[in-house]
């Protein structure tokens, strides 16, 4: 699947062009690679989102995909986990196509929970906006890497919003434990064993 420029969006750069861009220097021809596999010998649904394609934001190609694996796990019974790394949210290139996938991967997920299987969602940093504010949101157990920023608008933003300074290391992952917004913060070198403990205990 291949984004198209459903608004004939432009700007300094249009749309069609930061697409072929991030295609040409990633290899990807979108922000999420989605399939299944195994994790110690556990099959799993794995969905991640790179960084590198328009900041890991969510059009509908994303938004696409994410829902097809999640949907992949609940027919075939099998755990999702998805690796977050969105720094762009929905991607405002799209308008509200883009903004559709929220509810849409939310709705998926809400099968998935009901049929009683595991979903594990990954914050990386960094991960914001319309991302965090659906799929990412909804993990049965929330995971986040160390000092990953997290969060629907960045601290900059609410600063000058409120115009208040906020507590240190706010959206943090670490702030974000101590308040209840996570369950875990895991080093990515521990994340493997870590997932797979995880899959035991909730299997």
């Amino acid at each position: 699947m291949i984004s198209v420029d459903p608004l004939n969006f432009e700007g300094p750069k249009t749309y069609k062009d930061k697409l072929a861009q991030d295609q040409a220097a990633t290899g990807l021809k979108d922000a999420a690679v989605t399939g299944e596999g195994q994790l110690d010998n556990k099959k799993i649904i794995i969905a991640v989102t790179d960084s590198r394609f328009i900041m890991g934001s969510m059009g509908s190609v994303v938004g696409e995909k994410i829902t097809r694996a999640i949907e992949a796990a609940t027919k075939n019974k099998l755990p999702i986990i998805i690796v977050s790394g969105s720094g762009g949210g929905a991607r405002m290139y799209e308008g509200m196509y883009s903004l559709m996938q929220m509810a849409k991967t939310s709705a998926a997920l809400s099968y998935h929970h009901k049929a009683g299987l595991v979903f594990i969602s990954v914050l990386t940093n960094p991960t914001m906006a319309g991302v965090m504010a659906s799929f990412a949101g909804l993990g049965d157990v929330i995971i986040a890497e160390p000092k990953a920023l997290i969060g629907f608008t960045g601290p900059r933003v609410i600063e000058q919003t409120i115009r208040q300074k906020l507590p240190p290391g706010f959206q943090r992952s670490e702030f974000l434990l101590e308040h209840g917004l996570i369950d875990m913060v895991v080093h990515r070198r521990s994340l493997k064993s870590t997932l797979s403990q995880l899959l035991d205990y909730l299997g």
